[in-house]
């Protein structure tokens, strides 16, 4: 209970009676697969380095399950979507030219005066 000038938090009372359990690096590798299964069941774990929390270990949120079809209708693919590309967009993919660039000579090496 609050002393008279202190404000009533009852979220932080409620988290001090929680206790959550602590485990060294070390432990927590060697003991991961038992962990696992607390944490499953619903248990916070924190993982601590040199006495210093360092991780929570807590429960994964369900995986929504994936609904396929759902933009069917949605999108329209050309007939020509396969087709092959032009050769001057086709060199920008491979990291050639840009597209609309003109192509460049490659310099010509200079010849060192004979001494």
């Amino acid at each position: 209970m609050p002393s008279p000038g202190q404000a009533f938090d009852l979220v932080h009372d409620l988290t001090k009676l929680s206790a959550v359990a602590s485990f060294s690096v070390h432990a927590a590798k060697t003991h991961l697969s038992r962990l696992l299964v607390r944490v499953a069941a619903g248990e916070e774990i924190i993982i601590a380095k040199a006495g210093r929390p360092v991780a929570r270990l807590v429960a994964a949120e369900g995986q929504k399950t994936r609904v396929l079809g759902i933009d069917e209708g949605k999108l329209d693919v050309p007939d020509d979507f396969d087709a092959p590309l032009p050769d001057d967009l086709l060199r920008a993919f491979e990291g050639g030219l840009t597209v609309g660039a003109r192509e460049r000579r490659p310099a010509r090496k200079r010849r060192r005066p004979a001494r």
